[in-house]
This record gives C-alpha cells, sequence and structure tokens, in this order.
C-alpha cells in the first residue's frame, strides 16, 4: 500500500502540495515553540561579574511554600534578596577557605554601581589610575574611559568592560551608604578548598543563603534571565498549545479541500473492488508520506524560526541577550511526531464517509454531492458549540491575566472549530439566499456556489479563523490597555509629574506646591500569587491621585496598612479591617490591615502601600513623582528630572504586548498562509470546470470575475462570523478582567484587519485563477485526470 501511496502521490503532485504546505508550517511552529520551552526549563546563563569567583554565596531567589501535602512550592521573587553581610565572617573561617569577597549591587545613573571591594569577583583589574577612595571618586569600566560622571571624580578605568552591564565602582563605604541597606550585602565570592563544605556552612549559618556554582551563578548575578525563562515557560506553552490547536484545524480543513477533490478517484478504486480499508490505508499511507517529508523540512526551519523568536525577544528587553536558546532534538522530534499524527488522522477522518459508503453511492455523490450533513458532524458541531457557550461563561468569571490569556485563545477556536464542523449548514443556508453580483459572472458565482457548497464551506473556515484569531489576540491587548489607561487617566490629579530620579525634597521646596507624593511601582505575594503593588507616601494623596475608594477610607495609608483592589478583595476574600500577610519583593514578610478598598485597580495596581514600607526592599527605590501645584518651570529646575504634565503620564507601560503580538503574530501568519493555501488548491483544483466554461462561451475575464465574486461572498460570511466569534470572545474575556462586558476595538484597526483579509483572499484566488486560465481549454479538458 505504501507503494501505491507513492505513486500516487508522484502523479498528483500539485494536489498534494496545499496538505504539505500546512504541515510544513505546523511542524515549524511546534518546533518554534518547543524551543522556547526547553529554554524556560533550562536555559542557562553565563556568569560575567561573578565569573572569577568559583563559589557565590547569594540570597534564595524563590518564596517557598510547604503544602498539606507535604511537597514545597516554590515561587520567583521580583527583587534581589540581600543577605547579612556578617555572613562573610563565618564562611571566611571554614577551613580551606582561601579569600571571602562581599558585594553590593544598586543602579547609579544608568550604571550598576559596586563597591571596589568586590572588583575581585570577575577580576576587574586597573588599566590606569587608582582605586577610589573618596566618596566623590569612582572607577569606571573600559567602555566609559573619558566619560565624565556628574558630581564624581573619575580616578581610574578598569582594563576589562562586561558585555551585558556598564560599571561604576564607588569607595567601598560609599558604596554602602548609597546602597542604604546597612548590615546587607547583596552576594559573597568566595574561594573554598572544599565546595561542599562552603554550602553545608551556608545552610547552617541564615535562613535564605544559597551557595552558587557554574552557571547558577549567571542566575543569581542576572534575576532578570530567571524572570524570563518563568516566562518562556508559560508562553512556550500557551504558544506551543494553542499553535497544535489550529495546526491541526489547518490540517484537517485542508485534508477535506483534498478529499473532495478526490472523490471521484477514491469512488473509482472503490468501483474496481477496494475494500473500504484498503482506501483508508492508502490515505493514511498518502498522509505518513507527506507527513513525513513536511515534518522534517518543517521542523528544521523551527529552528530557524526559533533563533528568530529569540533575537526579537531580545531586542523587546523580554530576555536578556546572554540567555542562550536551548537547541535540542526534542522540539524536531515531537514536531515530526506530532505532523505524522495530526496528517493520519486528518486523512483518515476526511476520507471516511466515501471510503465507507457503497461504490455506486460514491460515484453518485461525485457529480451530485450529499444534500445532507453526516450526522456525527453535526453532533460534533452542536458539541463545539456547547463547548464555546461554557468557555465563554467560564472565561467571563476570570480575572487574572495568567488565568484568562489561555483560555481567551481557546475559547476563539472553540467556536472557530463548531464553525467549521457545521460549515456546509452555513454555506447552504448562503446560497438560499436570492442574491448575486450583477452580470454574467454574477450569475455563474451563484450557480456555482450552489453547486458547490462543500468547496464553500471549506473556504469559509480559514478565513473565519483568520478573522477571528486576528481580531481576538490584537484587541485583547487594546481592551486591558484602554481599560486601565481610562483608569489611569481619571486618577491621576496631579498637575504634574516628575520622571524617576527627581529629588521630591526639592520639589516639596519650589513655591506654589500642595502636595508630593512619591510613587514606586512593584510587586509583593500573597499565598505565592502575585499581586502589582504602588507603593506611595500617604501625605496630600487625595490631592494627587483618585482611586476611586467605595470602602473605608486612604486616610488611615501607613506602614502597617494598606488599600486593595476590589477585584484583588475578591480574589483573596478580604474586607476592612482584615489583615494580610505578604512577602515583599525581596523575600521579607510583612503584614498589613486593610484601610480601603478601591475601584481603579488596572490603572493602580492590586494593592497601594506605604512608601516607607516598601523601598527598602526593592532594587531601584527611585520612582515617579505626582505634584500638585508649583509652576511648571521651577519645578523643572528643581527636580533634576524629566517633567510631564499630569495627562501626560497616564500612560500604561504593558512590555508583554509585544512580545504578545511576536509570538501570536505566528499563529496569525499560519492562519494567513491557511487562507492563501486553501484558496489556491481550490481555485487550481477546478481547472477542467473553468476550461469547459470557456469552451462553452465563457471569456477569460468573465470566468476570472466569477472567481472574484465567489471569493468576496466567502469573505462577506466568512469576516462577519469571525467578529462575532471575536466579539463574543473579548466580551467575556472583558467582562472578568475590567467588569465592562464592552472590548474596546479601534475602527481603525478593525478595518485595516478586514481590509487585509479581504485582499489576501483576492490574492490568493487570482494568482491561481490567471494561471489555470491561461492554458487553452482544449488542453485542458484533454489532458489525462
Amino acid at each position: 500500500m505504501i507503494s501505491f501511496a507513492l505513486r500516487m502521490l508522484r502523479h498528483r503532485k500539485a494536489g498534494f502540495a496545499g496538505a504539505f504546505v500546512a504541515l510544513l508550517c505546523a511542524a515549524a511552529l511546534v518546533t518554534a515553540c518547543g524551543m522556547l520551552l526547553e529554554t524556560g526549563l533550562r536555559g542557562g546563563v553565563a556568569p560575567e561579574r561573578y565569573a572569577g569567583a568559583p563559589v557565590i554565596v547569594a540570597g534564595d531567589q524563590y518564596v517557598r511554600q510547604a503544602k498539606e501535602s507535604g511537597k514545597e512550592k516554590a515561587k520567583l521573587l521580583s527583587e534581589r534578596r540581600w543577605i547579612p553581610a556578617s555572613l562573610a565572617r563565618d564562611l571566611a573561617r571554614l577551613p580551606g577557605v582561601t579569600k571571602v569577597v562581599t558585594e553590593v549591587s544598586f543602579p547609579y545613573a544608568g550604571f550598576t554601581a559596586h563597591g571596589w571591594e568586590s572588583a575581585a569577583l570577575t577580576p576587574f583589574t586597573l588599566a590606569e589610575g587608582r582605586a577610589p577612595k573618596a566618596a566623590d571618586e569612582v572607577v569606571v569600566d573600559a567602555r566609559h574611559a573619558g566619560r565624565a560622571i556628574p558630581g564624581h571624580r573619575v580616578v581610574g578605568v578598569t582594563a576589562q568592560a562586561l558585555p551585558g552591564q556598564d560599571t561604576i565602582f564607588f569607595a567601598t563605604g560609599e558604596a554602602r551608604r548609597l546602597a542604604g541597606r546597612d548590615g546587607l550585602v547583596t552576594a559573597i565570592g568566595v574561594w573554598p578548598g572544599v565546595e561542599s563544605a562552603v554550602e553545608s556552612a551556608v545552610k547552617g549559618a541564615v535562613k535564605g543563603a544559597v551557595a552558587y556554582t557554574g552557571d547558577e551563578r549567571g542566575a543569581v548575578e542576572f534575576p532578570e534571565a530567571e524572570s524570563s525563562r518563568v516566562k518562556l515557560i508559560s508562553l512556550g506553552g500557551a504558544l506551543g498549545g494553542t499553535s497544535l490547536l489550529v495546526a491541526i484545524l489547518v490540517v484537517v480543513g485542508t485534508f477535506a479541500l483534498s478529499m473532495q477533490q478526490r472523490r471521484r478517484e477514491i469512488a473509482l478504486l472503490r468501483a474496481v473492488g477496494a475494500l473500504p480499508r484498503q482506501v483508508r490505508r492508502l490515505v493514511g499511507g498518502e498522509a505518513l508520506l507527506i507527513g513525513v517529508a513536511a515534518g522534517a523540512l518543517g521542523s528544521g526551519a523551527g529552528i530557524l524560526l526559533g533563533f528568530w523568536l529569540r533575537s526579537r525577544f531580545v531586542d523587546l528587553g523580554a530576555m536578556p541577550a546572554n540567555l542562550r536558546l536551548v537547541v535540542s532534538p526534542f522540539p524536531s522530534i515531537v514536531a515530526v511526531l506530532t505532523t505524522l499524527v495530526a496528517a493520519w488522522v486528518a486523512a483518515r477522518v476526511s476520507a471516511r464517509r466515501t471510503a465507507r459508503i457503497r461504490p455506486v453511492e460514491a460515484l453518485g455523490e461525485t457529480a451530485l454531492p450529499a444534500a445532507g450533513i453526516p450526522p456525527v458532524r453535526l453532533v460534533a458541531g452542536l458539541l463545539a458549540l456547547a463547548g464555546g457557550v461554557a468557555l465563554t461563561i467560564v472565561l467571563s468569571g476570570l480575572n487574572t491575566e495568567a488565568a484568562s490569556s489561555p483560555v481567551t485563545m481557546l475559547t476563539a477556536l472553540v467556536w472557530t472549530i463548531a464553525v467549521a464542523l457545521l460549515g456546509p449548514l452555513v454555506a447552504r443556508a448562503v446560497t438560499a439566499l436570492p442574491l448575486r453580483a450583477p452580470g454574467v459572472a454574477g450569475y455563474l458565482a451563484r450557480k456555482s456556489l450552489r453547486a458547490g457548497t462543500g468547496r464553500l464551506a471549506s473556504v469559509i473556515v480559514p478565513l473565519t479563523l483568520m478573522t477571528a484569531m486576528t481580531c481576538t489576540i490584537l484587541f485583547v491587548q487594546t481592551t486591558m490597555g484602554h481599560a486601565a489607561q481610562s483608569e489611569l487617566g481619571a486618577g491621576v490629579k496631579a498637575d504634574h509629574v516628575l520622571g524617576v530620579g527627581a529629588s521630591a525634597a526639592a520639589a516639596r521646596q519650589v513655591p506654589g506646591v500642595r502636595a508630593v507624593t512619591e510613587v514606586l511601582r512593584t510587586s509583593v505575594r500573597i499565598d505565592l500569587e502575585k499581586y502589582a503593588v504602588q507603593a506611595v507616601t500617604p501625605g496630600g494623596l487625595d490631592r494627587t491621585m483618585d482611586l476611586d475608594v467605595v470602602a473605608g477610607s486612604l486616610d488611615g495609608l501607613g506602614d502597617t496598612s494598606a488599600a486593595i483592589s476590589r477585584t484583588a478583595a475578591d480574589r483573596l476574600d478580604a474586607g476592612l479591617g482584615d489583615r494580610l500577610a505578604l512577602v515583599l519583593g525581596d523575600g521579607t514578610p510583612a503584614e498589613v490591615r486593610v484601610v480601603a478598598i478601591y475601584a481603579r485597580g488596572l490603572g493602580f495596581g492590586d494593592l497601594t502601600l506605604s512608601r516607607a514600607l516598601v523601598a527598602g526592599h526593592v532594587d531601584d527605590p527611585r520612582g515617579t513623582v505626582l505634584v500638585s501645584g508649583g509652576d511648571r518651570e521651577a519645578l523643572r529646575r528643581a527636580a533634576g528630572a524629566t517633567l510631564l504634565d499630569g495627562a501626560g503620564t497616564a500612560r500604561v507601560e504593558s512590555p508583554n504586548a509585544a512580545v504578545t503580538y511576536v509570538a501570536m503574530g505566528l499563529i496569525i501568519a499560519f492562519c494567513a498562509i491557511a487562507v492563501v493555501n486553501t484558496l489556491a488548491m481550490s481555485t487550481l483544483g477546478r481547472s477542467r470546470e473553468l476550461a469547459l466554461l470557456r469552451v462553452v462561451g465563457t471569456t477569460r475575464r468573465q470566468a476570472a470575475r466569477m472567481l472574484r465574486a465567489e471569493t468576496l461572498t466567502a469573505t462577506v460570511v466568512a469576516v462577519p462570523l469571525g467578529t462575532a466569534i471575536s466579539l463574543v470572545t473579548l466580551a467575556a474575556f472583558s467582562a472578568g478582567m475590567t467588569g465592562s462586558a464592552l472590548p474596546y476595538v479601534p475602527p481603525a484597526t478593525y478595518l485595516a484587519v478586514i481590509a487585509a483579509v479581504t485582499a489576501l483572499a483576492l490574492m490568493a484566488t487570482a494568482v491561481p485563477g490567471r494561471f489555470a486560465l491561461s492554458s487553452r481549454p482544449a488542453d485542458t479538458l484533454g489532458a489525462r485526470e
């Protein structure tokens, strides 16, 4: 049977090209997603600043919690955990330890700043000058030789420069003063004789300290790399799952169209004695052969796609450049196996009816397709509709991005699957309408569509899928951004906002200033779940921002209290007067009492805490400053930072939006390929039909117009269907995340999507249509089928 399948492929190359393209793209997507996922699980970062120390002792960068089952669950901290400087003395006493070096690390004027004591960790050596001694003296790295540092004298330049960070050194005492962590250090470098002895001593000396060796040193040096790994795991999993579902839908549709075009061939095989199981084996063998070739080539293309994705994520700041992409055979193997299974199942399902019915019936359906829809397909379509309704209801109750994002894509896909299964009914309803385009082309298009409702249904599905997925992916981001933007714009009452690094004390001295609020953004964990936090100076808060308090009062906000958004309060089942056990960004536990509940959580964070409680537990305590009153020019001179109007600062930063667009853009691209693939297959498969029309007097122009009219009909049906699927999904998403069932859809963006879908559909029809009409009708009709 395999040899027979090979001969069939050899003589029907064009017919199987569409399936090959769909499977190749599916394999490439699965491979690229698998590389991202594997990088998140096994990726490592080589140390730079800590490269010279065999062992680095630093804080445990995870918050851990024991569950009732006895297992321990851990979540990554958002800030660096510092450790006691006194631990260095304990480590120095260990047998075999030859040297111990402490380090403090903090941001300063665009540099990563340290005390000169930690130069040996790399090691940094002086190329010229001397080490800093006074408070106003600094040493810069080789990349910044000759650069002036305001307020300081450059007394030395190192011979080295790190590729991933700009480094500046202060005198040891001055660095510890600027870091503001009395008695604490970022890390301790140890040169031991026996590493296991150091690790044991660390575990017994202080809670929260861990000994790191090898590439583990890179993880503690670049905490953002660990955060990126966690994001890659969730992104790779979500993107991979969505890609796989879309791929299966596209591949099934492609094979279904291919089987429609081969009904006569399969019916003839049945008529000459082929058994149903032999036909199924033949079709399955063809699918496996195509799947092997497409999977092998697609997995290779997927590796290149994985490297491209990594470069884009690095450019967007979603992952550090020194986080190495893991390349192993596992994603390719999974992609090939997935492709084979998808191809085999799709082919068997598509050929099921033609292979099962009697040969006479099969031959009859080649001339006059069955009017009804198979009962199994009808039941599956109704179940998909029920699944779409259920997922929509579930989605409307989800109020966290981590929970709602995968369900949103799944909801749109399930609705699209329902359309795909019930497509023949939709196509029959459309062709029953007494509407047609004017002229001969319109008449021909209407007759052709009524005779080929199965073909129309096959074209509607990818167009619906592309419209639904594109609108959902784009407008999920705009809905969240617009809701947060609206809350922030309405809640900022300040007349001016000073950028990062501004002096709040100087702003308070400016004549006419009525209130100054320092705002710091971070996050905390409650029962290991992450919550966004804004930390503020409570004095005069009512003059600079309006959180839309719905219960309690911000007058009681202090170092031991908190205001909480209504959404977060619902998640935590917390009310006024309740006490919340927090873990601050650096792992420090704290307890606060709820004194207010507010509505504008999207714009201002899940919790509002006192800045005094938070500032000592973040890597960068600098933030923005809201100012009510005062002269703009006077503030500009006094602040020493960028100054914007209050309205101009109402901008919600969404670093994940661009990453989502890049990642999910692959899904949109795959949907676009499916549209082109399906329309090209459908058009090229009608070469004999078009030639016959030419023979009976239809001109080439009339035939081309007929094809355009058919494509426009499919587009007019698919675009509203895809839009409806997207709007239902977005309404449920918006209801859960923003409290309003009205999503934000920018009209210009929506029109651009519709224009792109329409243009793509017309192009995918025009090019193969021109090719099909280019040959002489007699030659086409005389050619062997």
